[in-house]
């Protein structure tokens, strides 16, 4: 690549059957140069289309000066977004990279400003985890509970910590040097991984080239399902790889939905039976205070289950649904652990993806 020829920044989105967002997510990036930052002078888009089948590319091509490439069928042993992402970094001429979700709305002036923090804290691979928006009753319940469990297990503190073996990204935020890109051999160094965004921040750091991962709801927001089924098939797709253990992980969720629903039934039982008293008044003060420490043990249960839950970031009107999610949310995990683990394969927008190593 010439000197001439080169931009700040190019912006990869692949897309695969997505022109129900698709629309809004280039329309929230092209404005951007509205704030000074010149398409086609400072920055391009790029978007790939991976074999869809619906509008995705004619309404990609509706929108001056971004450019439309097609990705063709994946090649043997890469996944379909891999194989995308690659594709665009063939063509990009940017000094960072961008690679980002046909889901996503980005802010005013997030790509200028995202540069300017991956910079000042001289890191060559910065990641945000966006705002997410939800719909209906199941989203509202599940996703505080899976995005709960994603901050507790991938601490920010810990991931930008050079000196901790955590490592995270995520794909519908993930900025990337062009030169660290190359170095960790780009995503076909990934090509085969479901979590080919998760695998390219363990490689950056363990070569030490410089990782920082937060939640950015100023920068990014997303809405990553329009349907149950797409969360469905999502998430069992992927939990089971995001959580080391992803049966226990459903087992203790299930622990503690028995014992919120199952406290306040003893202690109405322990306060409208008499049978445990056999007829004697002075064994009342025993069941009060049974009935009070009961009380303690289920605000102390209450207080430790919203406490992991609110680490989501999500509103109080949709965390406070979380309870009612915990039993949909242990089938995701059981059954993603089955076909990750048992079936070795997982189905992703048409296409089946065999579970390697």
């Amino acid at each position: 690549m010439d000197a001439q020829s080169r931009l700040l920044l190019s912006v990869i989105i692949p897309a695969r059957n997505e022109e129900d967002c698709v629309g809004d997510c280039l329309w929230s990036l092209v404005r951007q140069q509205e704030q000074g930052f010149e398409l086609g002078a400072d920055w391009e888009i790029l978007l790939v289309n991976d074999g869809s089948s619906d509008g995705t590319r004619g309404i990609a091509e509706s929108f001056a000066g971004v450019t439309v490439l097609d990705a063709g069928p994946p090649p043997r042993d890469w996944t379909g977004k891999a194989s995308a992402a690659w594709t665009g970094t063939q063509a990009a001429r940017g000094e960072w990279l961008l690679f980002t979700d046909a889901d996503t709305i980005h802010e005013p002036e997030s790509a200028r400003r995202a540069i300017a923090e991956a910079e000042r804290h001289g890191v060559g691979m910065l990641s945000y985890s966006p705002r997410q928006l939800v719909k209906g009753l199941a989203q509202r319940a599940v996703m505080p509970l899976i995005f709960g469990d994603l901050a507790a297990t991938y601490r920010p503190t810990k991931v930008n910590d050079p000196a901790s073996y955590v490592a995270a990204a995520n794909g519908q935020f993930l900025l990337v040097r062009r030169d660290v890109y190359e170095e960790i051999g780009g995503h076909a160094a990934v090509k085969s991984a479901i979590l080919e965004d998760v695998e390219l921040a363990r490689i950056a750091k363990h070569q030490r080239l410089g990782l920082r991962f937060r939640y950015a709801p100023e920068q990014v927001s997303a809405r990553m399902y329009r349907s149950f089924g797409a969360m469905w098939q999502g998430w069992t797709k992927n939990l089971a790889l995001l959580f080391g253990n992803a049966p226990a992980l459903a087992a203790m969720r299930l622990l503690q939905l028995t014992v919120l629903a199952g406290i306040p039934l003893l202690m109405w039982f322990f306060a409208t039976s008499n049978l445990i008293y056999r007829g004697d008044p002075s064994r009342v003060l025993y069941r009060e205070m049974g009935i009070a420490a009961l009380g303690i043990v289920w605000l102390r249960a209450l207080w430790g289950f919203y406490s992991r839950v609110t680490k989501s970031s999500f509103r109080f009107r949709d965390v406070v649904w979380a309870p009612l999610g915990v039993p949909l949310y242990a089938a995701m995990l059981w059954q993603s652990w089955f076909r990750l683990t048992v079936l070795r394969r997982v189905e992703w927008k048409g296409r089946e993806v065999t579970v390697r190593g």
